[in-house]
């Protein structure tokens, strides 16, 4: 018999089995603990709460370790590959060379939107939110390809996601287009993933944008460290509507609204306005430390501290030495890196923020990051989205095709009044 762990209420006690993971912290089985005791467990937010098993992303904010089916995240810097990490999240290992090509093509194959999705554009508001568009289109898809409604088979899988992930490119970029009122680019077959999103963002009829490798490698590296992150707030969203053997479309479609919010995808959008007001207010960065360790003071400091995280985010380390070689390269200045180095630097110097945990998060970076490549602001979400969409389709595969899977139902405490009256109108 393995490890249990014993639950003591009154005169009872009951036995609970103990959950090993492959590396990490271990889980309580509480699967029958409402059928043995009566009650169940409360836990706001459900942050000590697994609510699957998983072997698709491995996190440990105390040692900062970020690993995708096993394979450290700094380990797809090198060479950064979006479309390899893709294959790997969703079918659990690298692709062999003749996969990754085929699946490359397939991509390819599919950048193209139905001409009726495009005349859906027209009709969009041009000061529609570009992750309502994106929420919306994607639900859209499904208009133009029922079948894939339903996938059973890995090879049914492998065309709906080369669908949604070419695909969702293509309406971020008409999404953005839209909004400047500039005419739609079509993809380009001769361009790889990310350089065919940059050509279709800022190309123009008459010039077409020249992609430098130091940009294609900084995008192909922000959307694989965007790519998966356990059950973050978006993730629990897919798996939640996915339990209830909704499509992978609508499935998608709700993790975008989860992540539109701005306490999880927007968290960049918060740091550069923040990093503006800094610079326009002609505010030192050692005055904000100051007034942000001042509980009396409004000033927030964004992209520092995360939810797992306990120790510096690695996604964070990467992306800086991203925006440092990208910079060089465009051998321009920006007072807002600036900025953000200088906060860095006064942060993991203070006693306050490193008792805290409280070190640099993915969005410190990834906002200036994209600012510098040209991604309008209200586009760093979509390009979240975009990143993510791999981790997204991998969870609902492995949820769908878990024969134990049932209807995700969370339970609550009620706190509402007790039983009472109706009263009709007269009397009230």
């Amino acid at each position: 018999m393995g490890d249990t762990v014993t639950v003591i209420h009154g005169d009872k006690r009951v036995e609970l089995p103990i959950v090993c993971s492959a590396d990490g912290d271990p889980a309580i089985d509480i699967s029958q603990l409402r059928a043995k005791t009566g009650m169940i467990t409360y836990d706001p937010s459900l942050a000590n709460t697994g609510i699957c098993q998983s072997g698709i992303t491995f996190v440990d904010g105390e040692r900062g370790i970020l690993r995708y089916r096993g394979i450290p995240i700094e380990q797809f810097t090198e060479k950064p590959d979006f479309v390899e990490v893709v294959w790997l999240l969703i079918f659990g290992r690298l692709p062999k060379r003749d996969e990754l090509a085929e699946f490359s093509e397939l991509l390819t194959e599919n950048e193209l939107l139905h001409e009726g999705m495009k005349q859906q554009f027209q009709r969009i508001p041009v000061d529609a939110p570009p992750m309502a568009i994106l929420s919306a289109t994607l639900t859209s898809l499904a208009f133009f390809h029922q079948e894939f409604l339903e996938v059973e088979d890995k090879e049914s899988i492998v065309q709906a996601a080369a669908r949604l992930i070419s695909k969702v490119r293509t309406i971020a970029a008409f999404a953005c287009r839209r909004s400047l009122g500039l005419p739609f680019m079509y993809p380009d077959p001769k361009f790889r993933y990310c350089a065919n999103f940059l050509h279709m963002m800022f190309s123009i009829p008459y010039r077409q944008y020249v992609v430098t490798p130091e940009v294609e490698d900084a995008l192909n590296l922000l959307f694989i460290l965007h790519a998966d992150h356990e059950q973050n707030c978006s993730t629990s969203t897919v798996r939640i509507v996915g339990s209830a053997r909704a499509n992978l479309f609508a499935s998608c479609a709700a993790g975008v609204c989860a992540l539109w919010g701005p306490l999880h995808g927007g968290a960049n959008v918060e740091v550069i306005h923040m990093l503006e007001r800094i610079h326009a207010g002609g505010i030192s960065p050692e005055e904000c430390v100051r007034q942000a360790k001042d509980k009396t003071s409004p000033l927030k400091l964004y992209g520092f501290g995360h939810r797992l995280y306990r120790n510096y985010d690695p996604r964070a380390k990467i992306l800086k030495v991203a925006c440092e070689r990208v910079f060089a390269r465009m051998n321009r200045k920006d007072p807002l890196l600036d900025t953000a180095r200088r906060l860095e630097e006064l942060a993991l110097a203070d006693p306050y923020f490193v008792d805290r945990k409280l070190f640099p998060n993915v969005d410190f970076y990834s906002g200036i990051l994209l600012r510098a490549i040209g991604i309008p602001t209200n586009m760093f979400t979509v390009c979240f989205a975009i990143g993510r969409l791999p981790g997204w389709i991998a969870q609902w595969k492995e949820q769908h095709t878990d024969p134990s899977g049932k209807i995700l139902r969370p339970r609550q405490v009620y706190v509402g009044p007790t039983e009472t009256n109706y009263v009709p109108m007269s009397q009230r």
